[in-house]
């Protein structure tokens, strides 16, 4: 590898180990095997390369996410079970991934004062979003719609409520029956019944 693509190596695994507040420029350095001079030459800051190390890993962790949504695709073709086994899922990566979900905690929290990651996580939300819609309905990629973003805000919620509650206290965290059992209830509080026309459902024809 490059420079480049060893400070990149090098800050994920201190992300990982060390998380994102308190690994300091030095700390890539030696664990990427480059200069410290090397990170201001090809990021221009430690933030910045931070920044960009999330992201890449955060990537990384969504390709290991679309392994388990589709294994739980084929293991039934019931779509409860579906979803059971795909929260089961997300919850085992989350805990092969602690380090990251930890450091992405930590920098959210440095937003406020580092506008350079405010507008670094912002540029990703929308596709991050449309990436979540597609992953969980076990789709390569989805239009750009408002369905597909809010479908998309919907799985988020639960991804980031999930990772937070395991980090708090991972005995606790909720399993894919838990998120089954809330969405069955909130759904049955919440949601109105389709109003059926007063001659009776349309019909459609054959394949309507």
């Amino acid at each position: 590898m490059g420079n480049r693509e060893d400070l990149m190596a090098g800050a994920k695994r201190c992300l990982t180990e060390k998380g994102y507040g308190r690994t300091t420029a030095r700390d890539i350095a030696t664990a990427s095997g480059v200069s410290l001079a090397a990170i201001g030459y090809h990021f221009g800051s430690k933030e910045a390369l931070l920044d960009a190390a999330l992201i890449e890993a955060t990537e990384e962790w969504a390709a290991a996410l679309g392994t388990v949504v589709a294994r739980a695709a084929e293991a039934s073709e019931d779509p409860e079970e579906r979803f059971v086994a795909v929260w089961d899922g997300v919850r085992e990566t989350i805990a092969e991934h602690r380090g990251l979900w930890a450091s992405q905690f930590e920098a959210m929290v440095h937003v406020e004062r580092v506008p350079e990651l405010r507008d670094a996580l912002a540029a990703i939300q929308k596709d991050g979003r449309l990436g979540l819609s597609a992953l969980f309905q076990g789709l390569p990629e989805v239009p750009d719609t408002e369905e597909e973003l809010s479908r998309g805000i919907f799985y988020q919620a639960l991804l980031v409520g999930l990772a937070g509650q395991w980090l708090a206290a991972p005995e606790l965290a909720p399993s894919g029956r838990d998120f089954l059992r809330g969405l069955e209830l909130v759904g049955g509080s919440v949601l109105k019944p389709k109003a059926v026309p007063a001659g009776g459902p349309e019909w459609h024809g054959p394949t309507g």
